[in-house]
């Protein structure tokens, strides 16, 4: 157990001696800058202001609650098109074989006709 904590000591050191380091340089001193004030001043609104932060986390809740249920039933009706598409080519080749039937009746029956005509 002591040298699990002794890495994650070692992980925390070492990416602190990383920022560190990279803070050598001006422009990422003043991104880091500009970034903790926006940071700052967002978590320093949301404390002042729960309540409207609360109703826009539940707004977007509801958004992706909204798109999900939409994307479900669009799922629900594709897949059901689907199966009525499978169930076409059993009718659709009874619907050949009825007709082939009927034809091939009419054809004798001409044939008959035409014979008894001669």
């Amino acid at each position: 157990m002591g040298s699990s904590k002794r890495f994650w000591m070692g992980v925390v050191i070492g990416a602190v001696a990383g920022g560190a380091v990279s803070l050598l340089e001006k422009t990422t001193r003043q991104s880091v800058k500009e970034d903790f004030g926006k940071v700052s001043s967002s978590v320093a609104y949301v404390i002042k202001n729960p309540n409207e932060f609360l109703d826009d986390v539940k707004d977007a809740a509801n958004k992706v609650r909204s798109t999900v249920e939409q994307v479900t039933e669009d799922v629900a009706f594709i897949t059901e098109k689907v199966e009525e598409m499978r169930d076409v080519p059993p009718q659709v080749s009874e619907l050949v074989k009825g007709t082939k039937q009927a034809l091939s009746k009419i054809a004798k029956s001409d044939q008959k006709q035409s014979y008894i005509d001669e």
